[in-house]
């Protein structure tokens, strides 16, 4: 069957919708991932596997309803005519553009918007193949720019003040009593009760039209949400309080994970008495590099530390020869040297990941060109070892490493003052949240796949409905299951193989971060994101995480607490991506458009 002229186009919109939902996954949703893994709640697998199932269930069970707004929203599928072609085109050409700016800074380790880039991406080509009078700039039903752009202002602001209320609600109710541990545990199910019910309620409520779920009765929505948000309840009373209570009340160190089957038993079980103190992580964080023994890997994990100490070696002498070293050395130096002893690492371990690094190693490239008969071969010999490299680093990336070695640097001092206004809290209480941190990272995650999944699935749905039918797609045609899951899918790749990118200069780099701070976080921005998802509107999820730190770090009740420089570049950062990604867009399908063909 010979290919057909709108093959080319759709083949490669298609390359750069997943391309575009990858760089979504690596930049948007490692900022969302990289408060759980800053606050050690969650280790980086960990937050890999979670961020893949909770995305994806976003995606396909909420995520058409942004989608039909980037699809048809900011340029009508009238104005396209009958020109099937041209609106392929358009929507290949916004992708490209949005992709290719998303991907360059996340290379360099600026964080953007990735909603925002592909819809001034949008907005750019549409300038340029139908003209600026019929891009929708004003409100359009809630689906123009003008909407879509009022969440630029609004969504950090909403998502910061219900953050603020969170950890305000957490703080006085748990954390300024005189024994907050106990609060702390018999409080946690009231969280789960939250976080499902906002889950529930996201997805029978205005949910995914292909799954039935976008006309259900008010008896239906309010009897699923709640009956699952009380069942969570009910199970996180019966199982995980007795579990949490027999680690940091009883202090019970031999409870391993499994055990929270036993459920009411562990409240009978006693605690062995050769050992007094339990498995309670260090949740201080530290700046100081670390060196690593065999003996002390997870030291932080078994070896109490005050909160309160400070982040810099404690002898003066140690940290004096320490910001002298710093000093000769620029914050990009210092992070290639963090860097270059996380590959060492890296290159001495056992497995797949360890083998491949070793054989490129051992196997460089040798002199001449790519075509000589030795380099050729050569290639073909590397070319396994680069597959695993590409698809096995982000999962042994230690971000925490990554984040040391900036003592001494204007950086590091800025830092300093950020922790030291923060107020510490227990070990204990921390620990507690934790695991409800787990859980408000996940309805995060869940969130963003609802409301992100429409910056790549929208275009790409378009494209895909013109190619399939010859003519331009309906303003109301569906968006297939099928597409919402692929696209899902690649953003899980990318957040597992490249988000470590973004988790590395996005960590504790606002705010002092805490299991407690961070579910409040977590909470207020999942709660802003699937409020404006429920009325269509796409939002960024990094802004809404951002607003929602901003907010809780505030809490402290000093601005010291709060690196403004920051927070200063990354709105440097979110209103540059509007022009740059816009300009990118409308040159690109300029040229297409107007360049010769027969």
């Amino acid at each position: 069957m010979p290919l057909h002229k709108y093959d080319y186009i759709f083949g490669i919109g298609t390359v750069f919708a997943m391309l575009d939902a990858y760089n979504n996954g690596a930049n948007d949703v490692a900022n969302s991932w990289a408060t759980s893994v800053s606050s050690r709640s969650v280790s980086y697998r960990q937050a890999m596997v979670l961020g893949t199932v909770f995305e994806f269930l976003g995606a396909v069970c909420v995520g058409s309803r942004t989608a039909e707004t980037i699809k048809n929203g900011i340029i009508p599928a009238s104005a396209f005519k009958d020109n099937a072609g041209v609106q392929m085109l358009a929507f290949a050409c916004a992708l490209a553009a949005a992709s290719s700016w998303v991907m360059w800074c996340t290379r360099h380790s600026a964080h953007v918007s990735s909603t925002y880039s592909l819809i001034s991406a949008v907005a750019g080509v549409g300038v340029a193949t139908v003209g600026a009078s019929q891009v929708q700039w004003g409100w359009n039903n809630g689906k123009g720019l003008g909407a879509i752009f009022a969440g630029l202002g609004m969504a950090p602001i909403i998502s910061g003040i219900l953050g603020s209320i969170i950890f305000s609600l957490i703080k006085y109710t748990v954390h300024k009593r005189r024994n907050p541990v106990p609060w702390a545990v018999y409080s946690s199910p009231f969280w789960f009760l939250v976080a499902a019910t906002i889950c529930t309620l996201s997805i029978v409520y205005k949910g995914s039209p292909s799954l039935g779920l976008s006309k259900k009765p008010g008896w239906y929505i309010a009897a699923v949400t709640l009956g699952t948000g009380f069942g969570v309840c009910l199970l996180a009373a019966v199982f995980f309080v007795p579990f949490v209570h027999a680690r940091v009340i009883k202090k019970d160190h031999s409870v391993k994970w499994w055990m929270f089957i036993l459920g009411p038993l562990l409240f009978k079980r006693i605690p062995p008495t050769e050992n007094e103190t339990a498995f309670v992580p260090n949740y201080a964080v530290v700046q100081e590099e670390e060196e690593e023994s065999p003996s002390s890997v997870h030291k932080h994990d078994s070896i109490e530390k005050d909160p309160h100490d400070s982040i810099y070696p404690s002898d003066s002498h140690e940290h004096e020869a320490v910001v002298a070293e710093s000093a000769q050395l620029t914050y990009k130096q210092l992070m290639a040297q963090s860097d270059a002893k996380h590959r060492e690492k890296l290159l001495s371990s056992r497995g797949p990941l360890g083998w491949a690094m070793r054989f490129l190693r051992d196997n460089p490239m040798g002199a001449g060109e790519i075509y000589e008969r030795r380099n050729m071969w050569l290639l073909l010999k590397r070319i396994p070892a680069i597959i695993l490299c590409g698809l096995l680093y982000g999962f042994h990336y230690d971000i925490h490493s990554a984040q040391s070695g900036i003592h001494g640097t204007p950086e590091g001092l800025r830092m300093k003052r950020v922790y030291d206004a923060a107020e510490k809290y227990p070990n204990e209480v921390e620990h507690t949240y934790s695991f409800v941190q787990v859980l408000t990272a996940c309805t995060a995650s869940f969130a963003h796949g609802a409301n992100d999944i429409g910056n790549s699935v929208g275009p790409w749905a378009a494209i895909y409905a013109a190619w399939s039918t010859g003519s331009p797609a309906a303003a109301k045609s569906p968006v297939p299951v099928w597409q919402l899951a692929v696209m899902a899918l690649c953003i899980s790749i990318g957040l597992a193989t490249y988000g470590y990118n973004i988790m590395k200069v996005m960590g504790n780099k606002i705010t002092y971060h805490s299991p407690s701070r961070g579910s409040s976080m977590e909470l207020g921005a999942a709660l802003t994101v699937l409020i404006f998802s429920q009325y269509s509107l796409p939002v960024s999820t990094s802004m809404c995480i951002t607003g929602a730190t901003v907010g809780v770090g505030l809490c402290n009740g000093t601005l010291k607490a709060v690196n403004f420089q920051r927070v200063g570049l990354l709105l440097l950062a979110w209103i540059m991506t509007i022009p740059i990604a816009g300009t990118i867009g409308g040159c690109l399908m300029g040229l297409f458009i107007n360049a010769p063909h027969f």
